[in-house]
């Protein structure tokens, strides 16, 4: 386990890492005894340096969420991050949204449904039904992760660890909604399904049941493990359930449609 020190050292990489939008290597590769805990500690050092900063926190996010990505990642459960309030990116209605690529390292894009509370979920036994009960609504999002830690060891070509994607808030960057709203329990939520376009052509098609069978899971999920921290899910918050597609690298220029039927479109354009 990695001391105090070394914690608040490395939350300061990432953190000198946001502002200069120059990757740093695996911490894995420098404390290979780091555990997914030190993982979460790092990403919390580095949130309450945002905060301190000015930054407000406006939710979670859930990455990890499917099997075959768990598997990859030598895992047995998702991973979470934190969403603040500079990542908040809002699409209009029939209009392109213009994302800042200068904003990012290298952004991907991810298909998934946010769920906003309007009751507070506190640990440890939250199941899905209370996890319906106390959101407000379910909307489209859109999440853009990044890499403030390389994807890749640029010596050894070696992917990076989960305990580097933990410690890099999860990979989360940025959040687009302004989609359609719907009460939770007025749709059947793993049947909802979405269409991301790149440039005009068919990228990725899927459906909300590849989250772990249901969206609500993970968000019951997050509450429990956030309970042995003193943490819990607040009203107001938006908490991302999980991608039901694979991320879509996204270069200047590009442009984004995610059709998510009747909860509507997204337009967004990378410049």
């Amino acid at each position: 386990m990695l001391n105090a020190e070394q914690i608040n050292q490395l939350a300061r990489e990432l953190n000198e890492s946001e502002k200069t939008r120059v990757q740093v290597e695996h911490f894995s590769k420098r404390f290979p005894g780091m555990t997914i805990e030190d993982g979460y500690r790092i990403s919390r050092a580095w949130v309450a340096m945002q905060l301190a900063e000015g930054r407000q926190v406006i939710g979670h996010k859930i990455g990890l969420t499917s099997r075959a990505m768990q598997i990859s990642s030598q895992i047995d459960e998702p991973d979470y991050g934190t969403l603040l309030d500079n990542m908040l990116l809002t699409a209009s209605p029939g209009q392109v949204l213009e994302i800042p690529t200068s904003r990012f390292i290298a952004p991907r894009v991810e298909v998934e449904l946010a769920f906003v509370l309007k009751s507070a979920l506190e640990g440890p036994n939250i199941d899905v039904e209370q996890v319906l009960a106390a959101t407000e609504y379910v909307t489209p999002a859109i999440e853009i992760i990044d890499s403030r830690i390389e994807q890749f060891d640029r010596h050894t070509k070696v992917m990076r660890k989960v305990y580097d994607t933990i410690s890099d808030n999860a990979a989360n960057a940025g959040i687009v909604v302004g989609a359609g709203r719907a009460e939770p329990r007025t749709i059947d939520l793993p049947w909802v399904g979405a269409i991301l376009r790149l440039n005009g052509v068919v990228e990725e098609t899927g459906l909300a049941a590849g989250v772990q069978g249901h969206p609500a899971v993970g968000i019951a999920w997050l509450a429990n493990k956030l309970a042995p921290w003193g943490e819990s899910l607040q009203p107001g918050q938006i908490v991302l359930a999980g991608s039901f597609t694979r991320p879509v690298a996204a270069q200047v220029g590009d442009f984004f449609e995610a059709d998510y039927g009747p909860l509507g479109k997204m337009s967004f354009k990378f410049v």
